[in-house]
This record gives structure tokens, C-alpha cells and sequence, in this order.
């Protein structure tokens, strides 16, 4: 969604505003420092785990706890319940779930199930998105929420197809919300980066970047399959790698469908009139 002018924008009764960024720029940040009781907050990691991939991540959990003789009979008896606590602000039952490629003996999932993962994961993302234009309109018809702010995740730029303008799930965010693209500084790169390497953690991949990739470390470690892999040996050499492909793919659609801002100024943004005031000069800057 486009405005010719600021005007446009401020007068705009029932805003709707799509954070998109790499995890880490402050888009979860952001969200918080709006009043919630102005504010519908969409958290669209939250709806894929709580949506779309619960079943998948609970049967995870339960597939490890079966290996352990005590909590398999108290499960095969039904004397135990399992559940995931997953929040806006806890996430790693999701990325848990995704896991890392690589030797299991170190933790790792085989190939197969690994990409079984991601792909369900892409879908999930997809469909989490696609139900954003339905809480746009819950979140004011039913819960009387003004406006309406969706925090993407950090891999939305993975899951579209950037040579085709009606992606549904591009056009999904376009067509009912302002697309706010922050963008990274390098500095932001260098402590993301540093931050992989002291904390790898599970990611997805688009798959054609992620065969392309395996192939590149099993060659350089001299490795023959993806099995015999230390899974955060991966992770962390992978990730630089990860952030310089996805970088061109966040400014095409920050630059062609949506307006950009860098977070630096995010850092600055203190309450709803800031936000404001930032997306209004964002307006500016791009008109």
C-alpha cells in the first residue's frame, strides 16, 4: 500500500503496517513500544507456531521424550500432557523444531528430514501470511483495535517469488498494509554475525540456496556427505552467507512494494508518535 503524500497517511483511520527485516533489526522492538491497547500486534513466528506447526513441533518433543523409559510409559498411559509454551517473546520451541543439519550424534537431523522441515516451515510462513488480511479485519471488528501492526519474520524475503508482481503472499501484505522495510546497518550485520557464531541457532533456507551451500562446505571441509556435518559448524559458516543473499532480496521488496527506513532511527522510535513521525518521513524520503 502506497500514499502520494504524509497527509494521506496520518488521516488514515484504520492503519495497518508490516514490519519486514532481518531477526535482530529491531522489528519485535518496535511493535512494543506502541500501545497495545491501540495497536493489534500480529506476530507472524507466533502464528506459525502456534497455527501451523504446532502438531508438528509437540510431536518433536514427544518422539524424544519416548527415548527416556520413565516418560514413555507415563506418555503410552496418558498420565502426562505435553505442550509447547511458545510467546511472542519465546520462540524456540519453533526453532527447535527446524533443527540443524548435520551429524545426529551431535544433535543433527539427516537431509530428508531436515528439508521435510524447512518445507513445512515455507508453507506454514505462507499461510501465516495469508491470514493477515483476516486479522486485519478481527482485530478491529472484533477485539476494537484501531490499527493493526504484522511483525514479518525474518525470512518473508525467502518465501516470495520477487520475478512475479502477484505472489499472493507479497500480495497478501501489499495490497491491505504499508510495508516498513528496516534496514540493516553494517554494523547491525557484524553483531548479528557475531551473535550466530556465539549462538548458532536453527534457520530456514529457500532450498535452492541451501543445496547450493551444503555442496560449497562439504567441498571446503572435505566432507562427503551432509551427515558426517558438526551441525553449528554449518550453521555458523553458513550464516554470513545467508545475510548477503538475503539482503538484495529485502531492498527489492522494501524499494518496489513498500517504504525503508534504517534502524538506526528504529533505535530512536520511543512511543506512537515516533512511529508515526518514521513512517511519515519514510513517505517523504520515497515520494
Amino acid at each position: 500500500m502506497k500514499f502520494s503524500n504524509t497527509n494521506d497517511y496520518r488521516n488514515w483511520s484504520n492503519k495497518a503496517v508490516t514490519l519486514l527485516g532481518m531477526s535482530g533489526v529491531g522489528k519485535t522492538r518496535l511493535a512494543n513500544n506502541l500501545p497495545r491497547s491501540h495497536w493489534f500486534h500480529y506476530s507472524v513466528d507466533y502464528r506459525i507456531g502456534t497455527r501451523y506447526m504446532e502438531e508438528p513441533i509437540l510431536d518433536n518433543i514427544k518422539a524424544h521424550a519416548m527415548r527416556d523409559p520413565f516418560l514413555r510409559c507415563l506418555l503410552l498411559t496418558d498420565s502426562i500432557h505435553i505442550g509447547s509454551n511458545i510467546s511472542f517473546n519465546n520462540l524456540d520451541p519453533l526453532s527447535t523444531f527446524l533443527g540443524k543439519i548435520g551429524r545426529s550424534d551431535q544433535g543433527g537431523l539427516g537431509k530428508q528430514e531436515f528439508v521435510r522441515r524447512q518445507r513445512l516451515h515455507h508453507e506454514a510462513e505462507v499461510a501465516a501470511m495469508l491470514d493477515m488480511p483476516a486479522f486485519i479485519r478481527k482485530g478491529r471488528e472484533i477485539y476494537d483495535y484501531p490499527h493493526f501492526l504484522c511483525d514479518a519474520s525474518g525470512s518473508l524475503c525467502e518465501v516470495v517469488d520477487l520475478d512475479d508482481p502477484n505472489d499472493p503472499t507479497l500480495r497478501a501484505v501489499t495490497d491491505n498494509s504499508l510495508l516498513l522495510y528496516i534496514k540493516a546497518s553494517q554494523e547491525d550485520e557484524i553483531a548479528l554475525r557475531a551473535r550466530a557464531q556465539a549462538q548458532p541457532k536453527p534457520l530456514y533456507y529457500r532450498e535452492e540456496f541451501l543445496e547450493q551451500a551444503l555442496g560449497e562446505f562439504l567441498m571446503e571441509r572435505n566432507l562427503s556427505a551432509p551427515d558426517d556435518i558438526e551441525p553449528d559448524d554449518f550453521v555458523t559458516w553458513v550464516f554470513p552467507k545467508l545475510v548477503e543473499q538475503r539482503r538484495p532480496r529485502y531492498n527489492i521488496i522494501g524499494e518496489t512494494h513498500g517504504y525503508v527506513i534504517e534502524s538506526s532511527e528504529v533505535a530512536l522510535v520511543r512511543d506512537e508518535q515516533d512511529f508515526e513521525d518514521l513512517v511519515c518521513l519514510a513517505i517523504s524520503r520515497a515520494n
